[in-house]
Parts: C-alpha cells; structure tokens; sequence
C-alpha cells in the first residue's frame, strides 16, 4: 500500500477525487486527505468513504511549512493531488491578499516539503498540480480554444494566484527535477458544490422562488466539465501522463451563461413539476463583475491524443443529474446555509 496525499480533499473537485481514488484502488494506495476547513471544507462530502481503511484524514494548512514537513514524514507519499485554493473569482476581488498566500505561497510551500522529502528517490514520485483555463486569460467568439501552449494572460486576482502556482510548478520541475504532471480545466459542475458558485446558486433559487442573478448581459462563454469525468482525468494523468507535461481538461460544452441558465431553469421546472418556463420569470440581471472574462474554450486534443482521454458525460445529462441531486439533497443545502455542516467534522473529530 502506497501513500497518497489529496490537498483539499474536503471542497468539491477534491472529494469527487478522494472517492474515485479510496474505492478504485482499495488495495492499492492509502488516501491521506489534507484540508484546512476553511468555509468550502466539507467533511459530509466524503460520509461515504470516512470511515473506509484506505482513507485518512488530517486537518492542516499548506501554509504552515512545518506542519507540512512534518506530514511528508509520517506517511512518505507516493504521489500529491494539489488541489488545495481559493478558488471564487468574486471573492479574489475583494480579497486578493488571502488568494496569493494560499494559492502561491501555500503551493511553493508543498513543492518544497515534497522536494525535501523526495531528494534521492524522484523517479519514484509524482507532484500533480490541478489548475485552470482562468490562467491563459480571455477569448473572443471567433478565437482558437485554449492549448497547452497558449500564453498566460490571467485577468483576475484569482487567475494571477493560480497562473503564479503553475509558474512555480514549473520552476521546481526544471530547477530541482520535481516530477511535477499539471491539468488545467474549464468549469466543473456537479453535485457537492459550494452554494456559491453559478449552477448551484441557480437552483437553489429556482427551488426558493428567489431571482436568479446573471452578470451583465449573460453572455459571456464557458466550457462546461463534469466532475467526474475531471476526477477520471487526473487519475489518468498522474498514472500515464508524461512528467514535466501540462494537459488541458475540457467537457467539449460551450455555452452562454443566459443559455445555461435558461436550461437549468427548463430541467428544474420539468422535475420540480411545474408549468415550462415559470422559472424563467426569476431570471435578473445583475451588475457585471469587474474585468469579467468573455469567453473560455479547452483544447484538449493534447490529452485524448496521448491518454485516450475525453468528457463522457453530456451537459444535458450533467445538468439534469446534477439539478436532481441538489432537490434530492436539502438536508446538505440547508446544512450549509446553516453552518450546520461543521459539525460533521466536530463528530468525526470525537470518533477518532
């Protein structure tokens, strides 16, 4: 059994991680989950699998250095899944601060504490960074979607942070011989996601009867990826991918905001059984976000190229699976809202 650490195990792409690793390879690897808790950490994300053998949790910050090394001691990791950021554009805004210290300094922090740790058995490792198509910045309608190659031209404080982690990524590969993997994805969706984020929020106030905010005119473009099929791909690129390479993630789903928003609100009433389009009347547009970037598109012909890799699941399918979840799931809604889901973590604190 072999080691492996999961930073940020506990937000929404990192517990669709840690389920798909602890139940493929039972007898394979032992998955340390490693989440500070901050306001997106959700321990009931994973209830399924807490009390598996091959799961462990450890609460902690990639901003203590020492707690880092001292965590690089204990288990002698195999392998890093880096997916531990802040991660919510509006709030990178008003607090850009918080976003260099976790995402930049957090990251070279990790990179440091898995070069310390590694020196001498490298070839045995593997650092694999998840980041996104927020780095390479904005694209007009007519343009190329995103490829590996694309010069970074990140247009938030978010985008900034996160391009700044790829960099220092990067640099730890050619300077120290990290063997670093790297992915990054367009807009993931699905269930466990943070009520603050577009989808979730939109279906939350569909059920609520509240009016739906949309940025501006809702016609800025994102390419649309389910979680899972994220999930299978970082799997793949850290077992089959080449070390030094990046590979871009997409779901092959373009679509308007107003669009998308106009195609939850047809799949919520369909399920919700009310007459098609009384969720439309709730749409409200809002004041746009600053420097909100227009369009964004993955190539990810570099990735199905080499690993065979592309999105399984249809946005329409996506959607539908995903709003069901959401009506299905009150309890865990509502225990956000209500700062109820803290105290999962508190009961399996006193349970271990």
């Amino acid at each position: 059994m072999k080691n492996l650490l999961v930073t940020g195990g506990a937000g929404f792409i990192g517990s669709h991680l840690v389920r798909r690793l602890v139940n493929r390879y039972r007898d394979h690897y032992t998955v340390v989950n490693l989440d500070s808790l901050t306001y997106a950490g959700n321990l009931a994300n994973l209830r399924d699998v807490v009390k598996t053998d091959n799961y462990i949790f450890r609460q902690g910050d990639i901003r203590d250095r020492s707690f880092l090394s001292n965590l690089f001691s204990e288990f002698d990791f195999a392998g890093v899944f880096h997916l531990a950021a802040e991660s919510h554009v509006d709030r990178s805004i008003e607090s850009p601060a918080v976003f260099v210290e976790t995402n930049v300094l957090g990251t070279v922090n990790l990179l440091d504490s898995a070069r310390v740790a590694w020196e001498g058995k490298m070839e045995q490792k593997c650092f694999c960074h998840i980041s996104t198509d927020e780095v390479y910045g904005s694209l007009a309608e007519d343009d190329d979607a995103f490829l590996e190659t694309t010069p970074y031209n990140p247009r938030s404080p978010y985008a900034a942070s996160k391009a700044a982690a790829d960099h220092m990524v990067r640099a730890y590969y050619n300077t120290y011989g990290l063997p670093v993997k790297m992915t990054n994805c367009s807009n993931n969706y699905g269930s466990h996601q943070f009520p603050e984020k577009l989808i979730p929020v939109c279906i939350s106030k569909i059920r609520n009867g509240e009016p739906i905010p949309v940025y501006g005119d809702g016609r800025n473009i994102r390419d649309w990826l389910h979680v899972e099929d994220h999930a299978r791909a970082i799997d793949l690129v850290f077992h089959r991918g080449r070390v030094g390479e990046a590979y871009n993630v997409g779901g092959d789903a373009e679509v308007r905001n107003i669009d998308l928003v106009r195609t939850l609100c047809r799949i919520s009433d369909r399920l919700l059984t009310r007459p098609e389009g009384t969720a439309e009347t709730q749409i409200t547009f809002v004041k746009d976000r600053p420097g909100h970037d227009h369009r964004y598109a993955i190539d990810y012909s570099k990735l199905h190229g080499e690993l065979g890799w592309k999105p399984e699941t249809t946005l329409e399918v996506g959607l539908t699976n995903t709003v069901r979840w959401y009506l299905e799931n009150d309890d865990w809604l509502a225990d956000i809202h209500s700062g109820r889901y803290r105290e999962f973590t508190l009961e399996m604190e006193v349970s271990a």
